[in-house]
């Protein structure tokens, strides 16, 4: 999926206290974080909501949006957000997707179940999918990772002939793949 562009879709979403449209072509002309979890009133998924939620006013400087999925309805999302403390300080975007469409459109559906996977993508601001995570069940995600690899993205995005090794932070030094590196690293 890495390098594809995100499929049409269109849909309606829990923001900021209003149910509000979102599509595609909302999506595109910025960065965009897709986060897909299994459902609403769980377990891990509240703690990981959480931990995003946390980091959004710094992805948001990054001009970045972010977009949680799950084949819930865009009801059961405000109800969440007004019954869990952790929940209700979610600023972003909460996809609602009872149909699947969006679910199916990254490959994430559990098969015969209805559910989302725990799978992370980062969109590109021309709708292509540069960063991909797709973790078990059990496994919760971690925000602050999940912005690094966003600054990284950005960067290799914005310095074409650099990428950025292992564990890179903002401000340490990057990589020119060359002839002269073979075997040197």
């Amino acid at each position: 999926m890495i390098n594809t562009e995100i499929k049409p879709f269109k849909t309606t979403a829990f923001k900021s206290g209003e149910f509000v449209d979102v599509s595609d072509a909302d999506v595109k002309g910025k960065w965009g974080i897709f986060f897909f979890y299994p459902a609403d009133f769980t377990f891990v998924c509240p703690t990981e909501l959480g931990d995003l939620a946390d980091y959004y006013p710094e992805l948001q400087k990054l001009g970045v949006e972010v977009y949680s999925v799950s084949t819930d309805t865009h009801f059961v999302h405000k109800a969440w957000h007004d019954s869990s403390e952790t929940i209700g300080k979610i600023d972003y975007y909460m996809l609602g997707d009872a149909n699947g469409a969006i679910t199916n459109n990254f490959g994430v559906m559990r098969e015969g179940m209805g559910l989302a996977d725990r799978a992370t993508f980062l969109v590109d601001p021309e709708g292509i999918i540069q960063v991909m995570e797709v973790t078990c069940e059990g496994v919760g995600r971690n925000a602050e990772e999940l912005l690094r690899k966003v600054k990284a993205a950005q960067y290799v995005a914005s310095h074409p002939g650099e990428v950025c090794p292992a564990k890179w932070k903002e401000g340490e030094a990057t990589l020119a793949p060359s002839l002269d590196l073979v075997g040197k690293i």
